[in-house]
């Protein structure tokens, strides 16, 4: 779509999760083109923060935000609305995301449910809250990036789709309620790409060690602890193949942003055509079978294989 020239030197743009990935690249982009930038960041000292320090010019504000804190979140606020005029914000980009279970939703602990609901739902929504009268006042826009997951059953995504399925209806209630006041909604759905701690198999084989340890003795007969080993090692086989580069994100973002009409949804990356057309058109279980072969095949749970063995015998 054609975008809108904009003076950008005095535009101000607010960032969720800049320590890696989409945030950080996003707010690298957006800083070079001009845009004073409010970049926050999990940890101040960390490597992402630094790359900004480095790598982005003095009007870039760096500051430091958890998410599950809402006296970071107010911190947060109170600086960008002091640092402001009456112009207000022109954009706010959410993009803080937490994952770290990949399992069955049986097997996944509560408390990480709550911790994906946390950051990924609750987080946003504070923060969305918060700046409104900012964003109205400039008639803006809120970019959000969700996921596919919050739209498609993934196998063994349950704790993080959730969070996402609630975090895109939110921004599609957005959308509609602010539509009078010019401020534009948009969500992006990125494909799979190499973030973070997605492509670090350490921290994923430390998750799954973690999770059997704290399984209930009957889910791990039912389950079998080599049934969890399967969707680890196909869950990091998974990531090895996603894609590293950023740059089709990065683009969704800053149209979002900049476009004189930019899209309600985009969906960077690849494969997704497919999948939210079988999604659509196709029967329950199609999509089922789709998202086991192109995501997570999990194998049968142990008591299941016993079974079978059994009724084998029988026959």
């Amino acid at each position: 779509g054609q975008r809108l020239s904009l003076a950008t030197a005095g535009l101000l743009s607010a960032f969720a999760g800049c320590d890696s990935g989409f945030g950080q690249a996003t707010a690298q982009h957006l800083d070079a083109m001009g845009f004073r930038v409010f970049a926050s960041v999990l940890d101040p000292q960390g490597p992402g923060a630094q790359e900004l320090r480095r790598s982005c010019s003095p009007s870039l504000t760096l500051l430091q935000m958890d998410l599950t804190k809402p006296e970071d979140i107010q911190h947060v606020l109170q600086h960008i609305q002091a640092h402001t005029n009456s112009t207000g914000l022109w954009g706010l980009v959410n993009n803080a995301g937490f994952n770290d279970t990949i399992a069955d939703a049986e097997l996944s602990p509560l408390g990480k449910f709550r911790t994906c609901m946390e950051v990924n739902f609750f987080g946003s929504l504070e923060l969305t809250k918060g700046l409104l009268p900012l964003l109205r006042s400039a008639g803006g826009r809120i970019v959000t990036v969700s996921s596919p997951a919050g739209d498609l059953p993934f196998p063994c995504l349950a704790a993080y789709g959730t969070s996402k399925a609630a975090l895109s209806l939110l921004m599609d209630t957005f959308r509609s309620e602010l539509q009078p006041w010019g401020v534009k909604v948009s969500l992006i759905l990125p494909g799979y790409y190499k973030t973070g701690t997605t492509c670090n198999p350490a921290f994923w084989n430390l998750q799954k060690q973690r999770l059997v340890a704290s399984l209930p003795q009957e889910l791990l007969q039912a389950y079998g602890e080599d049934y969890v080993e399967e969707i680890n090692r196909q869950f990091i086989q998974f990531m090895k193949v996603a894609a590293e580069d950023l740059s089709a994100v990065v683009n969704s973002i800053t149209d979002g942003l900049l476009a004189a009409n930019p899209a309600v949804r985009y969906y960077p990356g690849q494969g997704l055509g497919l999948m939210y057309f079988i999604h659509r058109y196709l029967p329950y279980f199609a999509q089922d079978l789709f998202l086991k072969g192109f995501f997570i095949n999990p194998k049968l749970p142990r008591a299941l294989r016993r079974e079978h063995h059994n009724d084998a015998k029988a026959a």
